[in-house]
């Protein structure tokens, strides 16, 4: 019995690798100080795990940016528009991966940045593949052959991870029209092969495949894809064992597929579909390996023994030790690194950090589980067990988990409490009241986090503020942006959120039912990491969390300012949510929790109100049959947040990296006043659902991209909103980013704000021309 892994964070144990890339990005280090953190990274991380005893370590799951934009690039699936890039760099491979991912705007070049989106149901964002009819491919990057040596070097035997050939594709877009995406499998093969036999001359042994389709819904091409490539690429290499890995659902009717490809290990996710082992064992055939993704990848909650050793044991029943191996359900990369790390017991108590492993502490019950099946016990491991039980069980009878106040007020819920007084019709004509010009513009919600507001808060948690001190600064920085607003002219204001960190976590503070870590850190995409608050118990709202600073920001303008909140399917999504009960009845306590804050910002004079759910969509199953029964709750879940206001309350949402067509009916029915979405990546793409729909609602596309530090022109913006206004009345269009500020920086924020706004006025001023022309009968 053997044991693997699929892959593990990236980022380093103090978030190394943001702080090297953004110093690079700001000009502040160079080139080699990069590959150097990156090395450091990968060495540590390959140590970490041959110390404690996994067998299969990975390789090629360190990433600078994102592990999909690796792949094009060693693929050499490289737009024509960075083709000046790669002429003008000293350092063209980094920095043309840089650009890729987040555009590039100096030495007179202008280029934006490749599209981004959600990894399947995660909050971690990858960077899309572009391709094109009978697009050519070949190795540009030797990345994959690099690490793998690099490893080796050290002594340590990796697995290098690659993501498959048919998921690759399937993970891209076509950006022409006449043929699909899934017809460039024999252009895109031969570079697999070319990168495997490079591999076998470093006498590889196993390579991990990672083919997270085979967990979804496949055409009849799709799986005939799947065929053609393995039967190829074991033709090719017959010596390479090859490590099939799927995770986030269970294979379903794809399993006869997975179970007929020739290859030598078959990885398959017991957490998001623990029922699907027998069929697996049923179907398996008598050659191949079981890898069983017992420990969960995907949730910080520790593993329980006892009911894994079940598991384990009902597979060598069948298949014998020697053909099953113990691995964690996916790649690690969706948990923080190393609970050790969590000292401060004031946010994360004793109590609750015995329930808890982060990806270190994962790797370790993988190794135990290993031992406890073999007899490999020593007294420290079976001593693992028994603290193992203690917890599992303190866990379960915990007296900070169950609140009967918040149960009760679930069980007396009644359909009323999810529907708006009046519907959208009745309730425009009374929002006309509130007088918002057409092309009325706005912001997300926050603005830029500098260092020094960022100093500020550590200084107040830290004690070297007073909270006077600090509401000090935070009114005083949150006066100087409703000032820069008004000057700039924009329509709907904000707060800037100055005094906030994450948009989930800083609701989870001022929320029952929440534990914080100090160094939970996960890689949302790129550089930016976000800490996922733990949502251990019954949630509910103890006091106001917003109503302050909303209310004070109001109180310095006579124009609107809208009241910025997180909704409850998104704080659901992206926090580590307790897996003792069902998510949705999770969802529902949070949504009753936002409605009181809805109502009391009302109640404060708040006209519009914001409630954020950028996560409904990454929050399917990934199965369509499973999508009715989530979307029922989710949806509900919103209205439940924001039906407890008068009609005169406009209340807006905002979504963003969401494909929108084949849930455009619910995204309706959630009834939100005005829905703000990203689009300027997919220069306005997007937006056709809405159009085809007829989506009777406003709508707000956003004009341009904030994940790009590129500032757009103002005639780009007037060119996307032209191409809004061509499929949606302009009478339900408003002028907004694509997302919150606050990750960039005040210079290019105010320049391309400014942009924006004139490019609005631009519109207002077409439309009143063509209004006051003479109509000739």
């Amino acid at each position: 019995m053997l044991t693997q892994n699929l892959g593990y964070p990236r980022i380093g144990s103090h978030r190394e690798l943001k702080k090297i890339c953004e110093n690079y990005w700001a000009g502040k280090t160079g080139y080699k100080n990069v590959l150097q953190v990156g090395r450091n990274i990968r060495h540590e991380n390959w140590k970490l795990q041959k110390e404690a005893g996994i067998d299969m370590i990975p390789s090629n799951d360190f990433s600078f940016y994102d592990q999909v934009l690796d792949h094009s690039l060693a693929f050499g699936a490289i737009p024509k528009r960075y083709n000046e890039v790669i002429l003008r760099q000293g350092n063209a491979e980094l920095d043309l991966y840089f650009a890729m991912a987040r555009g590039y705007q100096k030495d007179g070049l202008d280029i934006v940045a490749m599209e981004m989106t959600k990894w399947f149901d995660t909050n971690y964002h990858y960077i899309v593949p572009e391709f094109y009819k009978d697009q050519p491919f070949k190795l540009f990057s030797t990345k994959i052959i690099d690490e793998f040596y690099e490893a080796k070097q050290l002594g340590i035997i990796t697995k290098p991870v690659l993501i498959g050939p048919v998921s690759y594709l399937l993970l891209g877009k076509e950006k022409e029209a006449g043929f699909e995406k899934i017809d460039l499998i024999k252009n895109l093969l031969p570079v697999y092969l070319d990168i495997l036999s490079r591999l076998d001359a470093l006498d590889v042994e196993y390579v991990q495949f990672d083919e997270p389709f085979l967990a979804l819904d496949l055409t009849e091409k799709e799986q005939k894809a799947y065929e053609y490539a393995y039967k190829e690429i074991r033709k090719a290499f017959p010596r390479i064992k090859l490590v099939l890995a799927t995770y986030f659902e269970g294979l379903g009717h794809n399993l006869n597929l997975a179970s007929s490809l020739p290859v030598h290990v078959l990885h398959v996710d017991l957490v998001r579909a623990e029922d699907q082992l027998t069929a697996v064992l049923a179907k398996i055939n008598d050659k191949t390996i079981l890898s069983l993704g017992l420990v969960d990848g995907r949730n910080i909650w520790k593993n329980d023994f006892e009911k894994s050793i079940e598991t384990i044991n009902q597979a060598v029943e069948k298949l014998g030790q020697e053909r099953v191996w113990i691995a964690p359900s996916c790649s690690l990369i969706h948990v923080p690194v190393d609970l050790d790390n969590e000292t401060d017991e004031k946010n994360l108590t004793a109590e609750v950090k015995q329930w808890l492993a982060y990806a270190k502490q994962k790797i370790a019950e993988v190794v135990s589980l290993k031992k406890l099946i073999t007899n490999e016990s020593p007294a420290s491991t079976l001593q693992k067990l028994e603290d193992n039980k203690k917890a599992i069980s303190n866990r379960k009878t915990s007296k900070l988990i169950h609140n009967p106040e918040v149960k009760a007020r679930i069980a007396n819920l009644k359909s009323e409490d999810a529907n708006r007084q009046s519907s959208f019709s009745s309730r425009k004509i009374k929002q006309q009241a509130l007088n918002l010009p057409k092309y009325a513009t706005t912001t997300i919600g926050s603005f830029p986090q500098t260092t020094e507001v960022r100093s500020w808060r550590a200084k107040f948690k830290n004690g070297t503020f007073t909270e006077d001190e600090y509401n000090t600064l935070i009114a005083d920085e949150t006066a100087k942006a409703v000032k820069w607003q008004e000057e700039i002219d924009l329509d709907v204001l904000v707060h800037g959120e100055f005094e906030r960190n994450d948009m989930v976590e800083y609701f989870g503070e001022q929320l029952d039912g929440f534990a914080f870590s100090k160094n939970g850190w996960v890689q949302s995409y790129g550089s930016r990491c976000v800490k996922p608050p733990i949502i251990f118990g019954d949630v509910s709202r103890p006091k106001p969390m917003t109503v302050k600073w909303t209310s004070y920001a109001q109180s310095l303008t006579s124009k609107y300012m809208k009241g910025m909140l997180t909704g409850p399917v998104t704080i659901l999504q992206w926090s580590f949510v307790r897996n003792d009960q069902p998510r949705s009845e999770t969802c529902t306590q949070i949504a009753l929790a936002i409605r009181d804050e809805v109502c009391d910002l009302e109640s404060a004079g708040i006209k519009i109100i914001q409630i954020d759910e950028p996560a409904i969509r990454e929050g399917l199953p990934l199965r369509k049959a499973n999508w009715q029964s989530y979307l029922d709750w989710a949806v509900k879940a919103f209205r439940i947040s924001a039906s407890g206001v008068k009609d005169e309350t406009q209340i807006h949402t905002h979504m963003c990296y969401s494909e929108f067509n084949d849930i455009i009916q619910h995204i309706a029915d959630m009834d939100a006043d005005v829905i703000t979405i990203e689009t300027s990546r997919s220069q306005m793409e997007l937006l056709d659902a809405f159009a085809d729909f007829k989506y009777p609602n406003e709508i707000g596309p956003g004009v341009y991209d904030i994940h790009s530090p590129r500032v757009p022109k103002r005639e780009e913006m007037i060119y996307l909103l032209k191409k809004a206004k061509a499929v949606i009345p302009s009478e339900q269009l408003w002028v907004n980013p694509d997302c919150g500020l606050k990750t960039r920086g005040w210079d290019e924020t105010k320049k391309a704000l400014i942009e924006m706004v004139e490019a609005a006025k631009e519109m207002r001023k077409t439309e009143n021309v063509l209004a006051a022309e003479p109509q000739i009968n």
